[in-house]
């Protein structure tokens, strides 16, 4: 076991996440974050390139989504914005029942992923290059997934437009924030409601041996989106809800 496992398998289980997921999971997330940094020497992936920081502030922080949902038994996630596979293919490693779509624009990185995911012995893969904005109005993936994940710098407004149109009444989206989640929840309750959704609540965590201060903001799909949603980029970007 190299170091970069021990730290994965260490920090899943002060988590208290060890029983939650794969046994496999910790060697697979430290060669996951191993063709990550290789991949990286010639595509911007990461700004984050020390192995050791990788594997907390990649791997740990996106299993933290485990501790507020339930991801396994069959269900489906579509990852808003996936980049590097962030959440969605490490909680794919971590929960492999999990089916799993990776929606990026940038079609270099999907290829990268669908190759890293081939590699990684993965099955129920998907990778999908489009825009939120356009994809979730595609009725074959509107309103069709248990959970959509977006773990990315946008305001919790503007997540919320992109990602709930694609989440089933029942299911639930889940936004990877820092420390301004409270503030942002506040100012998006209005955009939430008229998206059909409604806030579930705000979940505080720490990745172990950081400071960071990491929140998720979970909500659930009560009813279904309007139809109008989500609107143009450019409606979203300079008229947030």
């Amino acid at each position: 076991m190299n170091a970069v496992e021990q730290i994965i398998r260490a920090g899943l289980e002060e988590m208290g996440l060890t029983a939650k997921v794969s046994p496999s999971a910790p060697a697979l997330l430290a060669e996951y974050g191993r063709r990550l940094l290789e991949k990286n020497q010639v595509m911007n992936l990461t700004a984050i390139t020390a192995p050791e920081d990788v594997a907390a502030l990649h791997m740990l922080d996106c299993a933290a989504l485990l501790r507020c949902a339930d991801l396994d038994g069959g269900k489906t996630l579509i990852d808003v914005g996936t980049g590097a596979g962030f959440p969605g293919l490490a909680l794919k490693i971590l929960v492999p029942t999990l089916s799993v779509t990776l929606l990026d624009s940038l079609n270099k990185r999907l290829d990268w992923l669908g190759e890293t995911a081939e590699a990684l012995g993965l099955d129920r893969v998907v990778t999908l290059h489009a825009r939120a904005e356009d994809a979730g109005h595609d009725s074959a993936l509107r309103e069709t997934f248990d959970f959509a994940s977006a773990r990315a710098v946008a305001e919790l407004r503007v997540l919320c437009e992109l990602c709930l149109p694609f989440v089933k009444v029942g299911g639930k989206f889940l936004a990877m924030k820092g420390p301004e989640a409270d503030t942002e929840l506040e100012g998006a309750r209005t955009a939430i409601a008229q998206l059909g959704g409604r806030a579930a609540g705000v979940y505080p965590y720490a990745i172990p041996g950081r400071e960071e201060a990491r929140r998720v903001v979970v909500v659930d799909k009560i009813s279904s989106t309007p139809a109008r949603f989500p609107r143009r980029w450019a409606k979203i970007h300079n008229h947030p809800l």
